[in-house]
């Protein structure tokens, strides 16, 4: 028989991610907006953007087995395990500037960036990739 694990929720001390002030209260005025008061904020990696590795976000109903979930006054985050190698000790924030505002992610497992902040490559090598990058301007 199987054993199912439950989501593992984090304390702020160990979390997985640390989101500010300005952040939390973005993404409590984004789930206000599409009537969806109960989600969470989904927090991945994945393949691709102009540095090999890039940063994604969705809102979700119910956390995974195996996600890590970090709560901040109110506001869930969910993250798989994959993920959570490359995010570990991440920063997101939200920026509101007239040259581009948006989601932001401060992470120090990533050893170079795009300019746009929006992919990375990792210490280990995973995520380089030569080339410019297209989403430059553009945020989550």
């Amino acid at each position: 028989m199987a054993v199912i694990e439950e989501p593992q929720t984090l304390s702020v001390e160990e979390a997985a991610l640390i989101v500010t002030p300005a952040a939390v209260g973005v993404i409590k005025n984004l789930l206000e907006q599409r009537n969806i008061p109960d989600h969470a904020l989904r927090v991945f990696v994945t393949g691709g953007g102009c540095s090999g590795l890039q940063y994604g976000m969705s809102f979700e109903a119910e956390a995974q087995d195996y996600d890590a979930v970090v709560e901040k006054d109110g506001v869930r985050l969910l993250v798989d395990p994959t993920s959570l190698v490359y995010l570990k000790g991440a920063t997101i924030d939200f920026v509101d500037s007239l040259i581009g505002g948006g989601f932001r992610i401060d992470n120090p497992n990533a050893v170079s960036q795009c300019g746009c902040g929006h992919s990375f490559k990792a210490e280990n090598g995973e995520g380089a990739a030569e080339g410019g990058c297209s989403t430059c301007s553009s945020s989550y």
